[in-house]
């Protein structure tokens, strides 16, 4: 092979390097690119299939889906406590093609379960916290109850009379049904069930009496006149129903707020988090998300990833005490 002209060498040679210094700028900025899934996306909830929770994520999947380009597919794994989906999401990745959605058993676990297979606070990712749900104390007309004074009154003429429905144990319901009961000093029966659909099937009919339910599955049957609306479980009334009661109006330190948002696999980059919480507080954003939201009753928070993560932990912290007094335990 003829060797280049002396001059010709050197042009390539400085052309090489120009390229070459070019293209660091580029590879630098890889890292802390905007992330974009390249192939489709899983959301894990842990919920059924078909219930109230599936109405507000699965319109929040196919906005993100519209925004990235790819499927976000959501995947129901319901089961103990949520855990069998917690599950799923630490196994995952962190790459941002798995994310899923927390409830309230995610702070309540640590101090209900001693064999979680996972750790809530290294093995998880917090992304945002979209918002806070509404929980309501509904009972069968039947039962001649008006509101939860009325509950405990009736209660405590029939001792071991009446059952009351939780949506799982370990729940925020179950926990609050159980401070309840030792409150109030009221012996009623606890029937767990693993969502609204089943609960509802027993809960119409009157063959369980009173219940622990998100607010917005409650309200068609309350508006029907097939249910009652005896307390809310916020610390405030809620503005769609002013004239119920909270719970703490009547007995003091039941109310809380359940939390909902979106959680990632522990271990997630920076960037990659940065760029997941952006686009996923983008679409909180939206007109069509926000009145979905606004009709599960949630109130909207978007918060950041720092304030999800402390908002857990003051959660861990508040379940701990909760569970210590209620007596609550894994059957």
């Amino acid at each position: 092979m003829q060797a280049l002209p002396r001059l010709n060498r050197r042009r390539l040679l400085a052309g090489l390097a120009a390229a070459a210094a070019g293209a660091l700028p580029a590879l630098a900025q890889q890292p802390g690119a905007a992330f974009r899934p390249t192939r489709a996306v899983k959301l894990i909830s842990p919920q059924q299939a078909g219930g109230s929770t599936d109405a507000v994520i699965r319109p929040i999947a196919l906005k993100l889906a519209e925004l990235w380009g790819q499927p976000v597919v959501v995947e129901n794994k319901p089961g103990a406590g949520t855990i069998v989906a917690t599950q799923a999401l630490v196994q995952a990745p962190p790459d941002g093609h798995t994310f899923a959605l927390a409830i309230g058993n995610l702070v309540i676990n640590p101090s209900l379960r001693g064999d979680l297979p996972y750790d809530t606070f290294k093995d998880i990712t917090p992304v945002t916290q979209i918002g806070t749900t509404t929980v309501a104390f509904v009972a069968h007309p039947s039962l001649g109850a008006n509101n939860l004074a009325e509950f405990i009154q009736v209660a405590k003429a029939k001792p071991g009379a009446i059952s009351w429905a939780s949506l799982g144990i370990g729940t925020g319901g179950h926990i609050t049904g159980e401070l309840l009961r030792k409150r109030a000093g009221i012996d009623i029966v606890h029937v767990p069930f693993a969502g609204s659909a089943t609960a509802y099937r027993e809960l119409l009919p009157g063959r369980v009496q009173a219940a622990f339910v998100v607010l917005d599955s409650a309200v068609p049957h309350v508006q029907a006149g097939n249910l009652k609306l005896l307390a809310v479980a916020d610390p405030r009334r809620n503005k769609q129903f002013p004239q119920v009661q909270t719970l703490d109006e009547t007995i003091k330190g039941l109310s809380y707020e359940g939390i909902f948002g979106f959680i990632a696999p522990g271990g997630m980059a920076p960037d990659t988090l940065k760029a997941l919480h952006a686009d996923i507080v983008k679409v909180l954003a939206d007109p069509e998300i926000r009145q979905q939201l606004d009709r599960q009753s949630m109130t909207v928070m978007a918060s950041s990833p720092a304030d999800f993560a402390a908002a857990i932990r003051r959660e861990v912290e508040h379940w701990k005490q909760a569970v210590a007094e209620s007596g609550a335990r894994i059957s």
